[in-house]
């Protein structure tokens, strides 16, 4: 977690956070250790007016990420049920060796 904003805003250094990682809102409030809400305030309405041109690529990140955030949900559905799936597979075929040994 980053707490040290040694004397610089705030907006500005999760705004340069944001582009140097090309990350999310939810990955900058993690790393930070504050909120999505306060992340997104910062660099939506404080760096407009702190730094206006990071206050761009910010703003053109945060439109490429509205843009993919479909794909990255269906991403992380897809490998949650490949997980809850191969752990069925994996109970199916432990009960399985159960019966064979209990039948022998």
């Amino acid at each position: 977690m980053i707490s040290d904003w040694t004397g610089r805003e705030r907006c500005v250094v999760l705004g340069e956070y944001l582009i140097e990682h090309a990350t999310t809102v939810r990955v900058a409030a993690q790393v930070f250790g504050i909120s999505k809400s306060t992340v997104h305030k910062d660099v939506t309405d404080r760096l407009r007016h702190v730094n206006h041109a990071l206050w761009q690529q910010v703003q053109e990140l945060l439109i490429k990420n509205k843009q993919e955030r479909h794909l990255r949900g269906g991403e992380a559905t897809r490998k949650k049920y490949t997980a809850k799936c191969r752990l069925q597979e994996e109970n199916n075929t432990s009960q399985e060796k159960d019966r064979q040994k209990s039948i022998n």
